[in-house]
């Protein structure tokens, strides 16, 4: 071993750089190098392989954990292995680092060629050891043996909050030691050197488990804070920073100072891993005259290209092909490309047989020795731990030979948000099988239906959601996860059966979005993703049928690659002058970007089989709910577009009870109580077409004899909704056409001193006055802007102007 003066002058000079560094930022985390220092220097200078000149060679030893501004970031900081930050994801990451290493050695090294043998080596601390998602990835990391990590423990009882007794009092050895982990403690972390090589060369040799030392710290040392919270996450004030830089030996008034003798001990170093890879192309020169193909596959993954000519195994479809459930078009995606992209992983977190997300003949990734799979396998289980499993495939995609691609419900990528933030943040390729999509999953239930989900994913940057409609939306949504080098996605899966497409293609669907459904003179353009593409298709139908109403459809299965195309395009797609309504079986959210109106699930699903779950959730087209949708939104988009009043405040009060009105009519449960829809001139057209039939009664909100206080106000002071007349003298008329039903008004609440009440009328009398009013062209816009404004008279009830 042995150590000089010179190595203690190295540690030293990281300690002054990292004061240095964090006082010149006025922020950053001065207290873990300095206390880290001793271990840094010995794990660089004894033991790490790399080459400075190229940090990209594929046999260096990985180390997660770097100089950099701020936290780690890949993206920004050449030798910075991967992105993290968040605690517990570098943890995880250089478990993905490991996994990675293994496979490509099982595919690569011959005898007499060990190209691939390198060590992933990670600090982390307290911080890290709390985190779920660090135990989730060493629990993983020791159910695969991985020989090739080694984890050093920075055991310095120091977070944020200060001294760790006071939420973490834990043996996390014997957590590891339970994981399967081999461990060795180095008691006097800041100066015995000797000790602290003795332990990393002890954990190089075990070659059947993962390592974890336990390296007891002082953080911020040397400072006067050291050992404290206070040196945690501050620069160290003036006088404390010129003190260190005094104890060490330094100016306590320069900055940034390297001594030679210190540049020159590095340099060495640097020089030694360059002639070290200089070594190994050598060796890979030679490799490429006994192992041509192996060579050449190498080559080609290590230059980021992906085989000529792969895209023509993607599967296509026609028309006339059988209804398949998308997370069954995934699976036969992957059954025919994995052949042709060797370096394309896939795996679950224990939901194989849901996501569909394991091609036939695949082995799984697995230590020989349990006799279940082997290192070249290519089937990873990652088990019920979701959040690891993406932080992993991080870690799998920055090592820079495989893809990896991975399952779970898609609500459960929730759980994996941080690792999927991250992903897109440090712009790797990484491909999330979201399988059971939306409600239509049907009896699992609220807990494992999502609604905010692909809202949450397509608001996070860099980072492409698809839900595809058919099977060729399907192969374009891989094609496109394939081909993007920097960018993670998220494939969003149905379980229930799709049908082809007459429009789709592979080409269509690459544009993000395109006409499903063309027609001239359309009225409305329906926009849809996924399984409710073939819904709207079934409304157009329906409306031109039953109603003779023009529809266009188009289906967006993602909008990330959509807003990318040029305007033409969009425009091409979505032209000006016709309204535009969305249908999506989860949250409205993010749809007004395309849609003047939204039509969605803004509450949670229910339990039960997937159509009438999708009937009580007001989405499917078997009855009219579409069909009120388009009408609603014909009217908002033309004649009927209040001036005094906000709109869309008016247009969802509406929907919503038009939604509760129509969902219960649609299941026979219907009762004159339960029945409300509040009568504006949009209600009025309603109530005379067809979706109306079947109704017996309707409520009918009632305001006292204010008329502009009227226009302010409305049902429930939500703008302006309602038939309106003149307070008592209406309600005691309609109470009179319902007086056998003894009906007392309801109190819904109130504008200014005003009451607003619901009253039961009968249907059959407030239809012929909505017929009448149609007849004589009353719904177009007037000096009410479009309020249909009733009320009652000797004569009966009549149209105020």
């Amino acid at each position: 071993m042995g150590y000089t003066d010179l190595d203690q002058l190295a540690i030293n000079t990281i300690r002054v750089l990292a004061v240095d560094a964090t006082s010149k930022a006025n922020s950053g985390h001065p207290g873990a190098p300095m206390g880290m220092a001793p271990v840094s220097h010995v794990l660089f200078n004894k033991f790490m392989n790399f080459n400075p000149q190229n940090p990209d060679w594929v046999n260096r030893d990985r180390f997660v954990l770097s100089i950099t501004p701020g936290h780690p970031e890949a993206h920004d900081t050449p030798g910075v292995e991967v992105t993290t930050g968040p605690l517990g994801q570098g943890f995880s990451n250089a478990v993905g680092l490991a996994i990675a290493q293994a496979h490509t050695a099982a595919i690569y090294n011959k005898p007499g060629y060990d190209l691939i043998n390198n060590y992933t080596y990670t600090f982390f601390g307290d911080g890290c050891a709390m985190e779920g998602v660090a135990s989730e990835a060493a629990s993983l990391a020791g159910h695969l043996k991985l020989g090739n990590l080694i984890a050093i423990y920075d055991d310095n009882h120091i977070s944020i909050d200060g001294d760790t007794k006071c939420a973490f009092t834990e043996d996390v050895m014997k957590r590891f030691e339970s994981y399967g982990w081999h461990h060795v403690w180095v008691k006097d972390g800041d100066n015995d050197l000797e000790a602290i090589e003795k332990a990393i060369q002890e954990c190089r040799e075990v070659k059947d488990k993962p390592s974890v030392i336990r390296l007891t710290t002082t953080i911020g040392f040397g400072s006067k804070l050291q050992g404290t919270g206070g040196v945690h996450g501050n620069p160290l004030k003036a006088d404390d920073a010129e003190s260190v830089k005094a104890k060490f030996g330094f100016d306590p008034k320069q900055s940034f100072v390297v001594p030679q003798q210190v540049y020159d001990l590095y340099h060495k170093t640097a020089s030694q891993g360059a002639a070290k890879e200089q070594e190994w192309n050598q060796l890979f020169e030679k490799y490429a005259s006994e192992y041509k193909d192996e060579h050449a596959d190498l080559t080609r993954r290590l230059a980021g290209k992906l085989p000529e000519g792969w895209e023509k195994s993607l599967p296509t479809y026609k028309p006339t092909d059988s209804a398949v459930a998308s997370r069954k078009l995934s699976e036969a995606v992957l059954e025919k490309v994995h052949s042709v992209i060797p370096e394309l992983l896939s795996g679950s977190a224990d939901l194989t047989g849901s996501n569909n997300t394991r091609w036939k003949n695949a082995v799984d990734f697995q230590p020989p020795e349990y006799n279940i799979g082997d290192w070249s396998g290519r089937y990873l289980r990652y088990g019920v731990r979701e959040h690891a499993m993406a932080a992993i495939m991080n870690g799998l995609a920055a090592y820079g030979t495989v893809i990896p691609a991975a399952g779970t419900f898609l609500n459960f990528v929730s759980y994996a948000a941080g690792a999927v933030r991250l992903s897109a943040l440090s712009r790797v390729r990484v491909i999330h099988v979201a399988t059971h999509d939306s409600i239509g999953l049907g009896e699992d239930g609220p807990t494992h239906q999502p609604i905010e989900t692909l809202a949450h994913f397509r608001a996070l940057p860099n980072c492409m959601v698809w839900r595809p409609a058919d099977g060729n939306e399907t192969s374009a949504a891989y094609y496109s996860a394939l081909t993007s080098k920097h960018t993670p996605s998220i494939l969003a899966l149905t379980r229930q059966n799709l049908p082809q497409l007459e429009n789709s293609s592979i080409e269509a669907a690459l544009k993000g979005a395109y006409v499903a459904i063309e027609a001239p003179n359309a009225a409305v353009t329906i926009i849809s993703t996924g399984s409710e593409v073939s819904i709207a298709i079934e409304a157009a139908t329906y409306l031109k049928e039953n109603h003779n109403v023009v529809s266009r459809v188009v289906s967006v299965p993602c909008f990330e690659v959509f807003d990318a195309q040029d305007k033409d395009y969009k425009l091409k797609v979505l032209p000006d002058g016709i309204p535009v309504l969305s249908v999506e079986a989860a949250s409205t959210m993010g749809w007004e970007r395309y849609a003047h109106e939204q039509f969605g699930l803004n509450r949670f699903g229910a339990s039960g089989p997937y159509k009438q779950v999708y009937e009580r959730d007001e989405t499917k087209n078997e009855e009219y709910h579409v069909y009120v949708q388009v009408l609603l939104t014909l009217i908002m988009e033309n004649s009927v577009r209040p001036k005094q009043i906000s709109f869309k405040r008016v247009q969802r009060t509406n929907i919503n009870l038009v939604q509760s009105l129509t969902g219960k009519v649609g299941k026979n449960e219907a009762s004159p109580v339960d029945i409300l829809v509040v009568v504006a001139a949009e209600t009025l057209l309603l109530l005379a077409s067809p979706a109306a039939d079947g109704l017996t009664h309707v409520a009918v909100g009632v305001l006292a004899a204010d008329h502009e206080a009227n226009l302010a106000g409305g049902v429930g002071g939500d703008g302006g909704v309602g038939v309106f007349g003149d307070g008592e003298d209406f309600l005691a008329g309609l109470l009179e056409v319902g007086d056998e039903r003894k009906v007392q008004p309801l109190v819904l609440g109130s504008v200014g001193d005003d009451d607003v009440e619901l009253v039961l009328v009968g249907f059959e009398e407030l239809k012929a006055i909505a017929d009448e009013l149609l007849d004589v062209g009353v719904l177009e816009a007037d000096a009410h802007a479009g309020e249909v404004l009733l009320r009652d008279t000797d004569d009966g009830l009549e149209r105020l102007t």
